[in-house]
C-alpha cells in the first residue's frame, strides 16, 4: 500500500522538541566557548558597523552576539534554550557590553518585519527543524540592504562527517534534513536566492583537544547532540560509535603528538537583502 504525503511528512514540531531537548542537555557552552573566532570573523564578513541594529538567531552561548557588541552593534541576542542565554549573559557582563537577551523561536520570531541591520548565526539556525522556516524568518526580520551571516559546518568537513556517523548508528527522523545541508551552496540558494546576493566562503575551525579521547569526553558529556545519541544506545552500540567516531578523528588528525587537531571546513555566508 502507497504511503500518503501527508504521512510521509517528517512531524516537525515533534522534531523540533526533540532537537530543544538535545540542546538543552548537557552544556554547550562548554563546546561554544571555543568556537569564539568564527563569531569575530563572521561579524567581519558582513562588514559589522558601529551602532547596526543586530540579531543573533540561535545563539547559544553568544559568540556571534559578543563579537557584534565589541564593534559596537546594538545587539539583540535570542536561543530557545535560556540556559545558553544565561551563559551569554553572563559573557557580556564580564566584559561589560551592552546587550538585550530574549528567549525566541528562529522559527518564529518575534520581531517586526524590516527590524534589524544584520541578523547572524554561528552553527545555530542550521539546527532548525524546519528549514525553509527559519530563513524566511530571518529574512524577514532583516531591512532591505541589510545583511543576513551565517556560518554553517559543511557536510563534507569533520563535523558533517560527525552527524553522518551519528545518524548511522541513531538514524534521524524519517524526513528530516540534514543540518550540514545549510553548508551546501545548492541548498543556501534554494533557501535565500530570492532574498538577494549571497556569497560564500569556505573557512576551516581547528578542534584543539589534549587527546582523541579528550575530545569524545567533552562532546559526550557537554554537547547535547551526542550526548542524547549515545544515551539512546545500548553497552555495545555505545562502543561501536565510539570507535566509528574516534576512526574518524585518526583519519583527520594531522597531529603526530598525540594531541587532536583536526581541521573542520564550514561556510561563511552573507545574503544581501534586494
Amino acid at each position: 500500500m502507497q504511503t500518503s504525503l501527508e504521512e510521509s511528512r517528517p512531524d516537525l514540531v515533534a522534531l523540533k522538541q526533540k532537537q530543544q531537548a538535545a540542546w538543552s542537555s548537557g552544556d554547550y557552552a562548554v563546546v561554544g566557548t571555543t568556537l569564539q573566532i568564527v563569531g569575530e570573523t563572521l561579524c567581519e564578513a558582513v562588514d559589522l558597523r558601529a551602532g547596526a541594529k543586530v540579531l543573533d538567531v540561535a545563539a547559544g552561548n553568544g559568540n556571534a552576539t559578543l563579537a557584534a557588541a565589541r564593534r559596537w552593534g546594538k545587539v539583540t541576542s535570542t536561543d530557545y534554550v535560556p540556559a545558553l542565554l544565561e551563559r551569554g549573559k553572563a559573557r557580556a557582563a564580564a566584559e561589560r557590553l551592552e546587550v538585550l537577551f530574549q528567549t525566541a523561536d528562529a522559527e518564529d520570531l518575534p520581531f517586526s518585519a524590516g527590524e534589524f541591520d544584520v541578523v547572524l548565526s554561528t552553527f545555530g539556525v542550521m539546527f532548525t527543524a524546519d528549514h525553509s522556516k527559519a530563513a524566511q524568518e530571518m529574512i524577514r526580520v532583516c531591512r532591505r540592504g541589510g545583511k543576513i551571516g551565517m556560518s554553517n559546518w559543511t557536510p563534507a568537513g569533520f563535523i558533517g562527517q560527525v552527524f553522518k556517523t551519528l545518524g548511522r548508528h541513531v538514524p534521524p527522523a524519517p524526513g528530516a534534513q540534514s543540518p550540514a545541508l545549510r553548508g551546501s551552496p545548492d541548498h543556501l540558494q534554494h533557501l535565500f536566492g530570492a532574498a538577494g546576493s549571497i556569497a560564500t566562503t569556505e573557512r576551516q575551525f581547528t578542534f584543539r583537544y589534549r587527546t582523541p579521547a579528550h575530545f569524545m569526553d567533552v562532546f559526550r558529556q557537554w554537547y547535547g547532540p551526542m550526548l542524547k545519541a549515545f544515551a539512546a544506545l545500548p553497552e555495545a552500540g555505545k562502543t561501536a560509535l565510539e570507535q566509528d567516531l574516534l576512526a574518524l578523528i585518526a583519519q583527520m588528525n594531522r597531529a603526530k603528538d598525540g594531541t587532536m587537531v583536526v581541521e573542520s571546513s564550514y561556510l561563511d555566508v552573507v545574503v544581501t537583502k534586494a
